[in-house]
């Protein structure tokens, strides 16, 4: 599932997701708005920090809004298919660079719902297994250049 076709979330990230943009998108923004409106009420907007200070909350709030909003438009949720493939929402084993990792394929906002490591489908080494079957092997470039070898050793639906 690419991010076209939509990113892969658990159902507890993608509660989590809607409880924060239900937040971000009501109680948040109106406290942001009043705080722009008594600074703007203070007088000379060239020298009033507070205001500046108010508008770029607002404008990182309403970032944040399009980003939330876009992807839980096109969020896929649910399992795999066990069939040993590698695609998001899968538990994967590799060798990496001779090391045997286990992670979660999967959208960062998952991270913070689960005790297993997760990589996005769109990092090096996500981009690199995405789609390889068990035994298949790839290889990456990392941030720092270096070509990195990397075999999939085991794929499986995450479970929570």
């Amino acid at each position: 599932m690419t991010d076209t076709q939509g990113v892969w979330l658990t159902q507890d990230a993608y509660d989590k997701l809607q409880q924060e943009l239900k937040h971000i998108s009501g109680p948040l923004r109106e406290e942001i708005t009043r705080r722009i409106a008594t600074a703007r009420d203070e007088g000379d907007l060239k020298e009033n920090g507070g205001y500046h200070a108010a508008r770029e909350e607002q404008a990182k709030n309403e970032a944040r809004v399009r980003e939330l909003t876009e992807k839980l438009r096109h969020v896929q949720i649910g399992t795999p298919p066990d069939d040993g493939v590698v695609e998001p929402g899968m538990v994967v084993t590799a060798r990496v660079a001779g090391d045997e990792m286990t992670f979660l394929l999967g959208s960062r906002e998952i991270a913070g719902t689960t005790d297993i490591d997760v990589f996005s489908p769109t990092s090096p080494l996500g981009a690199a297994i995405n789609g390889l079957k068990i035994g298949d092997a790839s290889t990456y470039t990392a941030p720092n250049g270096n070509r990195i070898a990397v075999e999939v050793t085991g794929a499986k639906p995450f479970t929570g």
